[in-house]
């Protein structure tokens, strides 16, 4: 059974904008992609929005949703009570280009700051050996999709524009760690989190984590484990003189 849901629906580009009212049909099983998608097929057929697989697996129809980092195509109506009113706004942490579509290119320029995995001299592609356990380690990172949801919500570039040229966010610095806890890859990370990608600005709110459609657990297995190998170098003065000794090239 359908019903008339009220969304407000911000609308603008760069030099600025605001919230609009609209009324539109909601039926069972929708989620808030479909009913953007009958707003510009019957009432606003000029709304920007970036979206591709509606399967949310592409990462692309990141927006807030009553002020929540959410995947319009994960998030299904029937979590909202019939007379709510549906607040649907780009993501605030990026620019904006039109309605709910962001720059989100700070993204790509953190990616090109992580240098590549960088396996091991004289071991040919193909014969790589990992045992389970490792590969396991880093296979959840693996499951990130970009939606950037993690960064959008992380206070330290979301509230501080000024962070941003030092600060790579959660998900390029769960790829640090994915590299750094990987067995075969031969570069140090370490040093490199802290100084390159300002792994000390990230005070483990978790937010990031709360906001993660992969349920990814970034704080807990990606951002304090690095924070560790980082406390331990530059702490533990038998950790440090080991690494002194037997640091790898």
């Amino acid at each position: 059974m359908g019903y008339q849901g009220h969304f407000r629906v911000w609308r603008g580009d760069a030099d600025g904008g605001g919230l609009e009212d609209f009324t539109v049909e909601v039926n069972e099983g929708e989620v808030v992609l479909d009913i953007i998608h009958r707003l510009q097929a019957t009432q606003a057929a000029d709304l920007a929005v970036r979206w591709n697989c509606k399967a949310g697996k592409c990462g692309s129809c990141s927006a807030e949703i009553n002020g929540k980092p959410r995947l319009l195509c994960m998030t299904r109506m029937s979590v909202f009570a019939e007379d709510e009113v549906v607040t649907v706004t780009p993501m605030r942490t990026f620019p904006v280009i039109r309605d709910l579509v962001t720059d989100v290119s700070y993204n790509y320029v953190k990616a090109r700051e992580v240098p590549a995995f960088s396996p091991p001299k004289g071991v040919a592609p193909g014969d790589y050996r990992m045992s389970q356990v490792d590969v396991e380690r880093s296979q959840e990172f693996r499951k990130c999709i970009e939606c950037f949801l993690c960064q959008n919500t992380c206070h330290v570039i979301r509230d501080h524009e000024e962070n941003k040229a030092a600060f790579s966010g959660p998900r390029f610095l769960m790829r640090v760690a994915e590299l750094e806890m990987h067995p075969l890859d031969t570069a140090d990370r370490v040093d490199e989190a802290r100084s390159e990608h300002g792994l000390g600005l990230c005070n483990i709110t978790k937010c990031c984590t709360d906001v993660c459609p992969e349920h990814i657990q970034i704080t807990d297995n990606a951002l304090i484990p690095m924070k560790e190998r980082v406390a331990d170098r530059r702490y533990d003065p038998i950790v440090w003189l080991g690494n002194k000794l037997f640091r790898r090239s």
